[in-house]
Order: C-alpha cells, then sequence, then structure tokens
C-alpha cells in the first residue's frame, strides 16, 4: 500500500484493523496486512463475528463437533469467536513485544445484552479473560452508564479493556474517570500498572449520519451548511479532553507508577455517505498517541489517495465548538443524539448476536439430528 500508512504512522496514529475472520486467519491476509501495511491491532464486534461465522464454511468442522458433544448454544459461541480472537492474538503477539504492549492488542466485546448489567458484564470479561488468556487480549465493554463501574472493576482486577460505544464527549468523561478509578485500584492491590492496557472507542461516522438526519428535517441553509461537521468536531473536542486528563496530577501520579494512558480510539470510521470522502474519518483525526480501527476497504482508500496532515485535530478545537454550538443554536438536541446512538449500537449489536445465536443453534440442531440419523 502507499506511502499514506506509512505518513499515519510516524504522525502517532496505530492502525487496526476492524474485521476477523477464520479465513483471514489461515490464508495469512491478516498476518499480512501486518507484514507489510503497517496494521498493529484488530479490533472485533457481534456484527463482524456474525458475518464472518455465518458467511463462510471454515467454522464447520468446529460446529460439528460442538454439537456431537452437545454443548449449549451461548458455550459454543464463544468457543467460535475465543478461538478466532486467541490465534489473532498470537498473530499479533510479535507486535506486542516489540511495541512494549502498546499495540498488537486484540478486542473481543462481552455479551452486547449484558451492557446494561455491571454484575454479569464482569463476570462475562472475566471468563473471557481466563478462556483466551493472552496478555495482548482487550475486552471490550459498552459505555452506557450502568457499565462504568464495571470497566473500572475488570481494571482493577488487571484485565485490559476496550470501552466501546463512546458518543458523548460527557460520557467519555464518565469513562475516563473509571479508567483512573481503575488503575488506582489496581495499582493498591499491587498489580504491575505497565501491563494493564485500555483505549476509550468514541465512534465517529455514525454521528454525521443521525446528525446530517436530522438536519435535513430541519431543512434551512443554516443547517445544510452544517451537514457532515458534526462528527470530526465531536471527536476532536473529545482528544481535547483527552489531553486535558492525561495532563493532570492525578495521571501523573499514575505515569510515575508505570501505567500507561488510555488512549482514543476513532471508531466506525468508515464512510457512510458516499457524497463524503471515503478518507475523511482518517485524514480529518490525525493526532499522536490515537488509534484509528478501520475495515480494509478504509485502509486501502486510505493507502490509495488519503493526503494525510501532521496534525488534524490540535489546532481545530475552537472551531469543532463553534459547529456544535451551531448545532445547538439552531435547534439540534446533542444531548439526545448521543443517547439515542447509543440506545441504537447497543440495540444493533443485540440483534447481531441474537442472529447469530439462533442460526447457530439450528445448524448445531441440524449437525445433532444427523448423528442420530447415522446411528439408527
Amino acid at each position: 500500500m502507499a506511502d499514506a500508512l506509512t505518513t499515519l504512522t510516524e504522525h502517532g496514529v496505530s492502525l487496526w484493523l476492524d474485521d476477523l475472520d477464520r479465513d483471514r486467519l489461515t490464508s495469512g491476509s491478516l498476518a499480512g496486512l501486518i507484514a507489510h501495511d503497517h496494521v498493529v491491532g484488530v479490533t472485533t464486534n457481534p456484527t463482524i463475528f456474525a458475518k464472518a461465522i455465518t458467511g463462510s464454511d471454515a467454522y464447520d468442522d468446529q460446529i460439528r463437533s460442538l454439537a456431537v458433544r452437545g454443548v449449549d448454544t451461548g458455550e459454543a459461541l464463544r468457543a467460535l469467536t475465543t478461538h478466532d480472537v486467541r490465534d489473532a492474538c498470537d498473530v499479533l503477539r510479535p507486535v506486542y513485544d516489540a511495541t512494549g504492549g502498546v499495540d498488537g492488542r486484540v478486542s473481543i466485546e462481552v455479551d452486547p445484552r449484558l451492557a446494561h448489567d455491571p454484575d454479569a458484564t464482569v463476570a462475562e470479561a472475566e471468563a473471557l479473560w481466563w478462556t483466551i488468556d493472552r496478555p495482548n487480549l482487550f475486552i471490550k465493554i459498552a459505555a452506557t452508564r450502568q457499565a462504568l463501574p464495571a470497566i473500572t472493576t475488570c481494571l482493577a482486577e488487571g484485565i485490559s479493556v476496550n470501552v466501546t460505544l463512546i458518543f458523548s464527549l460527557q460520557r467519555y468523561d464518565a469513562v475516563m474517570n473509571a479508567f483512573l478509578d481503575g488503575m488506582e485500584q489496581a495499582r493498591h492491590a499491587g498489580h504491575d500498572l505497565s501491563r494493564i492496557a485500555s483505549v476509550a472507542s468514541f465512534f465517529v461516522s455514525r454521528v454525521d449520519t443521525e446528525v446530517d438526519a436530522r438536519l435535513d428535517k430541519i431543512g434551512t441553509a443554516a443547517a445544510t451548511q452544517l451537514r457532515g461537521r458534526a462528527a470530526i468536531a465531536n471527536a476532536r473536542l473529545a482528544y481535547q479532553r483527552y489531553e486535558r486528563v492525561f495532563s493532570s496530577p492525578r495521571w501523573e501520579a499514575l505515569r510515575t507508577a508505570g501505567a500507561n494512558p488510555q488512549r482514543p480510539l476513532w471508531a466506525s470510521t468508515s464512510v457512510k455517505d458516499p457524497a463524503y470522502a471515503d478518507t475523511r474519518y482518517v485524514v480529518g483525526l490525525v493526532a499522536p498517541g490515537v488509534v484509528n480501527t478501520m475495515p480494509e476497504a478504509t485502509l486501502r482508500a486510505v493507502a490509495d489517495h488519503g493526503e494525510v496532515p501532521d496534525d488534524s485535530v490540535r489546532d481545530h478545537y475552537d472551531d469543532a465548538q463553534r459547529v456544535l454550538d451551531r448545532l445547538q443554536q439552531i435547534g439540534l438536541d446533542y444531548d439526545d443524539v448521543v443517547r439515542t446512538l447509543e440506545d441504537n449500537g447497543v440495540a444493533a449489536f443485540e440483534t447481531s448476536w441474537d442472529h447469530l445465536t439462533d442460526q447457530l443453534a439450528e445448524t448445531m440442531r441440524a449437525h445433532a439430528a444427523a448423528r442420530r440419523d447415522s446411528r439408527t
């Protein structure tokens, strides 16, 4: 791929792939992206796994084996997904070692149906952490209000966490506070802070999708001028808050004790509106110390024609705030936008997980029936 990816890396952006399936692992596709195209991490989510498992025959032998053993659907689903994530962790282990644990990470999400149950979230996170048993694993926990204590608890136990589905600046403040609480508790418990990592996944393109639809309904010239400006402005202001928190005396005490900062991760960076440039949520959010996770199509678009600036975030805080102020002035309710996006995000992952569970149950029943027939 082109030099744009090299430039992004040199400017402090870690490039992660927002995709994983067994074919990508067995074919060497992931290894190739790591070796040649600056990919240094992988993120997954329930929708990615639903597409992978229902769209490939690479899982058939394992599903058949699970069915013969009489494993229930929930445990079968965990076995399938943890298998892929464990293998991806092993592929990325050299990156993890070379970067001192900063990159080389692979994320797996707790059951999205637990997003509002902190105790169940912690229990599921612990189970995934023990099952996969790789130091370069991230457990993804949704940034719902109810799940914030689970983020703290997991970090306090030494579990590395990817906090996902962040849309709101106010919720991002709460996520960073949960991180600091967790690391302080981990320090008190005697954990090696240098081995605990976290990223905060701030979603981007979905903000424009929701805001643009509302602007179109408002229909004024002022509203039209603001189309496509909310998402990047929101993310830039999130980075401003990141800089503020991770230069505070509270953070400095943890850094001195060996902790690494909770890096901002730009998620949902593929373009949903074809009227927009397909690289906008990458080149518009270049700043040191961030992660940008993207599907391969976006990665290739950036490599092919991305024009990467030195920094497209830190000189734009005032303009970003003006964008949000103008949105409020024309009657757009920011709080309602981010609340809707969070609710819809959790619901979408629940739907994907339910669909995958139903499909897997049907397939396992068919395998079990075929086995019974063969024995009669």
